[in-house]
């Protein structure tokens, strides 16, 4: 199991917990993320995809993963040893005639990449796999993203703008930093820090990858340190549930600085491809919709994802305030949206082409690389997708 991957993988994840275990734990009875499902509705997967449609995600319950939650019919059955949740797998409040499976990633499998789990254990069918992931792993475990949840990846670098009036950018934030004697702190081992180093985007110099996932160092230098974090959450976080912080944080996109990875693309193993086609042209179409049907209305499909964090129990804290900042975060930022065209879900060659581009020479050094000669092809189809379904 490569560290650089699992580093990366808490990166994606742990900074939420930083600020949400200061906070109250959300609980409650299980309640159903869809209308009422009575027989099979107007899509049939049962004769093309397995019983049970097993997905694997990278981390805790979250809004992130709403598009997920939305799958699930009435009356869904929690699994707190395994942290899932299981159920119909339901279109537009109608049953598909096949199950559903959603598990944790993060802590309940030991912090492993989602593509080592998924090659440990064949029963996952998808599973969440950010572009540099598929990228590093593509030699060995090579996996094909068949649709992309969210359109910009929400990792971020954050800072204090009162501290850095004049920062707007990363690259700027850089310049701020060397002079003021600060650093950046983030999850040693991400491919990205290494992008905005060897990219001259930041002077190597300021970074810091002792980041613990908690925001006690960021607090204690008062505005002359920044961090990593997701955009969709710490914002908020920071704000209104730190009471040692409490105000306004700035950031940009990792995205933004020409890091352009896709986050969390649902994946399958590459050999599979072909024999999951005839499940995936008509899945992936549901998965599509389950995305527009839940920011359109997210409410309930929350609150089954905070009953998940409070029977879970496993230490991650996630509040109402942050499911709903979340949302709009994700909408405002155009984290989730069609792109540049008129349905979601699709990714493009040209960006993954880039990401391979800068990936390959620092997963090489790093002992990992990639696939010889790897194409975008390789690791992405957009085939599977209805281009009628968008925001």
């Amino acid at each position: 199991m490569n560290k650089t991957a699992v580093r990366s993988t808490i990166a994606i994840g742990v900074v939420f917990a930083a600020g949400l275990a200061l906070t109250g734990c959300a609980g409650g009875s299980s309640t159903p993320a869809a209308t009422s499902a009575s027989g099979i509705g107007d899509v049939n997967l049962s004769k093309v995809c397995p019983a049970d449609v097993v997905i694997q995600t990278d981390w805790n319950p979250e809004s992130e993963h709403g598009h997920l939650y939305q799958l699930l019919g009435p009356n869904p059955v929690i699994d707190a040893d395994k942290k899932s949740v299981s159920g119909d797998l339901v279109y537009k409040g109608k049953s598909t005639g096949v199950k559903v499976e959603i598990r944790s990633g993060g802590p309940a499998i030991g912090y492993s990449t989602v593509t080592s789990q998924m090659y440990k254990d064949k029963d996952i069918t998808l599973g969440y796999v950010t572009t540099d992931e598929a990228v590093q792993l593509s030699a060995k475990n090579p996996t094909t993203a068949v649709f992309a949840p969210l359109d910009i990846g929400p990792q971020m670098i954050m800072w204090d703008p009162a501290t850095y009036p004049k920062v707007k950018t990363v690259k700027e934030l850089g310049t701020a930093l060397a002079a003021d004697g600060g650093v950046v702190r983030y999850f040693g081992g991400a491919a990205y820090m290494d992008y905005l180093t060897g990219s001259g985007t930041l002077p190597k110099s300021v970074v810091d990858g002792t980041y613990d996932g908690t925001p006690a160092k960021f607090v204690a230098a008062k505005g002359k340190d920044a961090q990593q974090g997701f955009a969709s959450a710490e914002p908020y976080i920071y704000e209104n549930e730190i009471p040692a912080w409490g105000k306004p944080i700035d950031f940009q996109l990792v995205h933004d600085t020409g890091y352009p990875v896709y986050a969390s693309a649902m994946s399958v193993r590459s050999d599979e491809l072909s024999s999951l086609s005839p499940c995936l042209k008509k899945l992936v179409p549901v998965l599509q919709q389950a995305e527009v049907d839940y920011f359109k209305s997210p409410a309930a499909t929350n609150k089954l994802i905070l009953d998940l964090v409070g029977a879970f129990n496993n230490g991650w804290v996630y509040t109402q305030g942050t499911a709903d900042y979340s949302v709009k975060e994700m909408k405002k930022l155009k984290l989730v949206g069609n792109g540049d065209n008129a349905y979601m879900g699709d990714m493009d060659s040209a960006r993954v082409q880039k990401v391979i581009d800068i990936d390959t020479p620092i997963f090489t050094a790093s002992n990992s690389a990639p696939k010889a000669d790897l194409k975008p092809a390789d690791i992405f189809t957009n085939e599977f997708l209805d281009q009628s379904i968008g925001f």
